[in-house]
């Protein structure tokens, strides 16, 4: 099992305003919906998830003051999939993932 440092993440995160809202095995939450974070094989490396329903000027200039953020702690932020979340019921939500962007 690889190490995840979810410290720096949250580092990373909060010096360009975000916070991470929960963490669940490889997936990093965020408070707001826009995106989610993803864990690799690789310690330093992340995948960047974009919410279908997110404002695309909003996004590219949050992605762009994040990648910055993960570059200078040594981190790399790679963009992932589009996915979409739904409630399921008051306790589970469902994350589909549709294709690569």
């Amino acid at each position: 099992m690889t190490n995840r440092p979810l410290g720096v993440v949250k580092n990373i995160l909060e010096s360009v305003g975000m916070e991470i809202a929960f963490a669940y095995e490889d997936l990093v939450f965020l408070e707001h919906n826009g995106f989610l974070l993803q864990f690799t094989d690789t310690d330093n490396v992340l995948h960047v998830h974009t919410n279908k329903e997110a404002d695309e000027a909003v996004i590219n200039r949050d992605l762009s003051q994040l990648f910055t953020s993960a570059h200078n702690h040594d981190m790399f932020f790679s963009k992932g999939k589009v996915y979409t979340l739904s409630q399921r019921d008051e306790e589970t939500i469902r994350l589909e993932f549709d294709e690569v962007i």
